[in-house]
């Protein structure tokens, strides 16, 4: 069950906030990179899996509103990092790009673990479910990858389509999408409607009901 639910968690279009930063990570890469690709993804994954291992099993907590804004914002500096590639040659050993997806990779990781412990019971072993679950992740996030690079090919290759217009346009895109994801998770906004609500409902419970 946990394997087809990973699987699910990152290529669901309901919640495309995981799938909008793997499109702008991978954005900037063709076929013919894949072993800088290789490297990017697998520092993505080692991000993720580490905290989702954590969260999991209880040993660091972060707030969900938290979580998911920082995820928004993740997006939006990956996409903006995009604009200001010109050569696609990528040269360097270890461009920033890899220490974004590790990085970032980590608050992702927080994000996945959210449905897996409401799935969990209190009683469950959670080894081979997080294992299963994690495992999910992985092969969703290879088969977006391989979308990402399928489509950059057609356009670029096949098309001819301007390689940097075609980068800018899209992570453009990508940006303003995030941008507004990170603007209705305002974490600080949404903790004091919560808190507002909460105190509407102590003084109803006081006079009447809540």
């Amino acid at each position: 069950m946990f394997f087809p639910m990973g699987i699910q968690h990152i290529t669901d279009l309901n919640g495309i906030d995981h799938i909008l930063f793997i499109t702008a990570l991978c954005l900037r890469y063709l076929w013919t990179d894949w072993r800088k690709l290789l490297v990017l993804v697998t520092a993505f994954t080692i991000g993720h899996s580490v905290t989702l291992a954590l969260s999991t099993l209880n040993i660091i907590n972060i707030s969900r509103n938290w979580t998911e804004f920082l995820i928004a914002l993740t997006i939006i500096i990956t996409a903006i990092n995009n604009c200001f590639v010109k050569d696609f040659t990528f040269k360097t050993k270890y461009p920033a790009i890899y220490f974004y997806a590790l990085f970032f990779g980590l608050i992702h990781g927080l994000g996945f673990s959210t449905l897996l412990k409401s799935m969990l019971g209190r009683d469950t072993s959670i080894i081979t479910q997080l294992f299963a679950f994690n495992l999910g992740l992985e092969v969703g996030q290879l088969i977006i990858v391989s979308v990402i690079l399928l489509f950059s090919f057609l356009l670029v290759r096949i098309l001819q389509v301007n390689r940097r217009e075609y980068v800018l346009f899209v992570s453009g895109g990508i940006a303003a999408l995030a941008l507004n994801m990170a603007i209705e998770r305002f974490p600080i906004k949404n903790d004091n409607t919560h808190e507002k609500t909460a105190f509407v409902c102590s003084r109803s419970n006081s006079y009447f009901s809540c």
